[in-house]
C-alpha cells in the first residue's frame, strides 16, 4: 500500500529511491551457478505475469468538509496483489486492505475495474486474500517453492510503486539473505510496534510504497515471495538495497486457511518483548545480544500462568539462546498451539541480583 508508515521495520521511516536495471537482462549466468533450469529474462517474466497482477485501491469513508454532513468513500491508498486462483482469488498484504470500506481492483493489461471482496485477513502475518467480484476464469501466476531459494539467486519484483500512472514498475535484483525476522511498524498510535514477520526473503530489488502485496519472482517466473517492507535508514544513516518479502511457502497455508474460513494456526504466549542494550547485557553479565526483556505480560495468558513477570529477561527458549526480541519471535513461531515450551528467565530478587529459573508454558492459539 502506498503508505510510508508500512515501508520500514524497526528503522526510521523514509522512501527508498534507488533504481535497479530493467529490460531484457538475462539471468542465465547466475542460474547456471545455482542449478536452475532455463532462465527467463526480466522482460519475459514481466510479459507473462502482468495479466495476473492487479492494483488494489483501498477506499475509506471520510466525512465531507466545508460544513457538509455527507460521508464519502474516497481512495485512501494503493497497493498491489496477484491472482493465484482462476476464481479471482488475490493474495496481498493485510495492510493494503486494512480499514477499507470497499476495494477497487484494476487489472494491468486491460485496466478493467472490479469490486473486490475481502475473503479473510491475517494481521499477525500481514497477509490477506481478496476476491474479484463478478466473472471468473481469471489469468493466474504460478507459485514456486521459496524453500529452494539460495542467497545470490536472481529475483524480479513487480508492483504499483508510488501509484505511478501507466502500470506496474519492474525491478530486479538478487536474494540478499534468507530467514530474516522483522517487526512491522505499528498500525496504531500505541507505539508497541506491529506484527513480527518471520522467514522473510531479503532482496536488493527496489521495493517502494505501492509495491506492498506484489509478487517477487524467481528466474522461472514463479512467485516466491510477497513484497512487504522496504528499509529506509537506521541510526540516521541511509540504507541501500534492503527490502523484505514474505516467503510464498509461509503464505500458501495462510491463503488456504483464509479461503476455507479456518483459523490460521499461530502460537500465543502472551508476552511483549524488547531487545536488550549492550549496557543491559554487560550489567547482567550476558553475552552480547543475548536475552529479550519482558515489557508486558497479558493477564491470563500462558506466560502469566507460568509465572513470567514484567521485567523478566528470557535468555533461552527450549534450550536455545534468545537473540533479542526478533530472535524470541523466531523461536516462538517455530511452534504451534498446544506445544509445551520451557523458558529460561532471569528474575529480579529482593537483593537486586537476578535469579535464573526455568518455567514451562503451554502455547495456545493466538486470540482474535
Amino acid at each position: 500500500m502506498m503508505s510510508s508508515r508500512r515501508l520500514p521495520t524497526l528503522l526510521v521511516i523514509c522512501l527508498v529511491l534507488f533504481a535497479v536495471p530493467l529490460g531484457a537482462h538475462s539471468f542465465a549466468t547466475v542460474s547456471a551457478q545455482t542449478g536452475a533450469n532455463t532462465a527467463h529474462t526480466v522482460t519475459q517474466i514481466n510479459i507473462d505475469a502482468r495479466p495476473a497482477i492487479v492494483q488494489i485501491t483501498n477506499n475509506q469513508m471520510v466525512k465531507g468538509q466545508f460544513n457538509t454532513t455527507s460521508i464519502l468513500a474516497i481512495p485512501a491508498g494503493v497497493g498491489t496483489g496477484f491472482i493465484f486462483d482462476q476464481r479471482g482469488y488475490i493474495l496481498t498484504n493485510n495492510h493494503v486492505v486494512e480499514g477499507a470500506s470497499s476495494l477497487t481492483i484494476t487489472t494491468t493489461t486491460d485496466t478493467k475495474t472490479y469490486d473486490g471482496k475481502i475473503v479473510g485477513t491475517y494481521p499477525q502475518g500481514d497477509l490477506a486474500v481478496v476476491q474479484i467480484m463478478g466473472g471468473g476464469n481469471f489469468p493466474t501466476v504460478p507459485l514456486g517453492d521459496s524453500g529452494k531459494l539460495q542467497v545470490g539467486a536472481p529475483v524480479v519484483a513487480i508492483g504499483n510503486a508510488l501509484a505511478l500512472h501507466g502500470g506496474p514498475t519492474v525491478t530486479s535484483g538478487v536474494v540478499s539473505a534468507l530467514g530474516r525476522t522483522e517487526q512491522e511498524p505499528s498500525s496504531s498510535m500505541n507505539g508497541k510496534g506491529g506484527a513480527f514477520l518471520v522467514d522473510l526473503i531479503q532482496t536488493d530489488a527496489a521495493i517502494n510504497p505501492g509495491n506492498s502485496g506484489g509478487p517477487l519472482f524467481n528466474d522461472q517466473g514463479q512467485v516466491v515471495g510477497i513484497n512487504t517492507l522496504g528499509a529506509g535508514s537506521a541510526n540516521g544513516m541511509q540504507s541501500q538495497g534492503i527490502g523484505f518479502a514474505i516467503s510464498i511457502n509461509s503464505a500458501k497455508p495462510v491463503a488456504d486457511a483464509l479461503i476455507a474460513g479456518q483459523p490460521v494456526p499461530r502460537p500465543y504466549l502472551g508476552v511483549a518483548t524488547v531487545s536488550l542494550s549492550s549496557l543491559d547485557d554487560a550489567q547482567l553479565m550476558l553475552p552480547a545480544g543475548i536475552g529479550a526483556g519482558v515489557a508486558n505480560v497479558s493477564a491470563g495468558s500462558p506466560a502469566d500462568k507460568a509465572g513470567v513477570q514484567d521485567g523478566d529477561i528470557i535468555i533461552k527458549f527450549d534450550g536455545q539462546d534468545v537473540y533479542g526480541a526478533d530472535g524470541f519471535a523466531t523461536l516462538l513461531l517455530q511452534h504451534k498451539p498446544g506445544d509445551m515450551v520451557t523458558l529460561t528467565t532471569l528474575t529480579a530478587q529482593g537483593n537486586g541480583q537476578p535469579q535464573q529459573q526455568d518455567v514451562q508454558a503451554t502455547l495456545v492459539q493466538y486470540p482474535k
